[in-house]
């Protein structure tokens, strides 16, 4: 199986460095096939993708722009989006432009067509990949999986503590590694992420109860407030009028309770603030899972995915 990297992946690699160095280096990219990738300097009004290859200009005609436009299928805003953004493309040929000058005809279309043949058809669920994120939705995230081709991450399938959105998460652009979880009637890859970020005992390890710790408050109802200690571990504190959702805390560990999968907190304090989003830590190193149960074995109440092969 091939491997193809999200977008972004192949710029100041060696290897591309040295194809667009040169008119004959680019040549010799076409002569073999090679992928390269440079960036979007404009989308002009027939909606044709110009690129800088460095030592010429490319151009990629609209319908080699993305999957999906040729047939309708796809808007444009898929090609002005990608205006100040690396593409992955493929040579097909050169033309001159009216003043002499040289430029390189290119595909986009030819390299994502690759990517789901020969990389993306292959995963199975339970495969861990690499995926950049795209954009972001309340309803989840589009993540570039391989030469810009897109899954769909949903938000409840992001961290077990719970989001208003994306971006509470993530931001535009990041790397992140995401678990295939199936396709939809499409064929278009579904992920999740959640399994990557620790079980309930693996983040409840890094806390101790009679100690004060940081803490984002994301459901305050009337039984309680629901404050997130880490992506995958939340806590419960008693309810207050005075703090609400999004508000950042000081909060005191008062148990922390495997047996029912619970940490209780008492709130010390809570206040809107603008922080920056914590780097994500991942606990899982390898390519595959099958199953991963969140729970502790002494709950009685098992929480798990299951990963089964299409």
């Amino acid at each position: 199986m091939i491997n193809f990297p999200p977008e972004g992946q192949l710029l100041a690699t060696q290897e591309n460095q040295r194809y667009l160095a040169s008119q004959a280096g680019i040549r010799e990219a076409q002569a073999s096939g090679a992928v390269l990738e440079g960036r979007v300097l404009r989308c002009d009004t027939e909606h044709n993708l110009h690129v800088d290859l460095g030592a010429m200009q490319g151009l990629i005609p609209r319908v080699e722009g993305a999957l999906g436009i040729a047939e309708g299928e796809v808007r444009d805003i898929a090609l002005i989006s990608r205006v100040n953004k690396p593409v992955m493309v493929r040579v097909t040929g050169f033309d001159t432009k009216p003043d002499g000058e040289i430029f390189a005809v290119l595909s986009r279309v030819s390299v994502q067509r690759d990517c789901i043949e020969n990389y993306i058809s292959q995963l199975q669920p339970g495969d861990i990949i690499d995926a950049r994120v795209s954009h972001m939705e309340n309803f989840g995230v589009f993540a570039d999986v391989g030469a810009g081709v897109s899954a769909l991450l949903p938000i409840d399938a992001i961290s077990v503590s719970r989001i208003p959105h994306p971006n509470a998460r993530f931001t535009a652009g990041q790397m992140i590694r995401a678990i295939v979880k199936g396709r939809d009637d499409q064929g278009r890859l579904l992920l999740s992420h959640k399994e990557l970020l620790g079980t309930w005992e693996e983040n409840a390890a890094l806390f101790t109860p009679g100690e004060a710790v940081p803490g984002i408050v994301r459901s305050v109802e009337k039984y309680g407030v629901f404050v997130e200690l880490t992506p995958n571990l939340a806590g419960l504190a008693e309810y207050s009028e005075e703090v609400a959702d999004g508000h950042h805390a000081n909060v005191y560990i008062k148990s922390i309770l495997p047996e029912r999968m619970k940490i209780k907190l008492i709130i010390v304090e809570s206040f809107p603030a603008d922080y920056a989003i914590e780097p994500l830590r991942y606990f899982v190193d390898g390519d595959h899972i099958d199953r991963w149960v969140y729970s502790p074995a002494v709950c009685e109440r098992v929480t798990e995915s299951v990963f089964a092969a299409e």
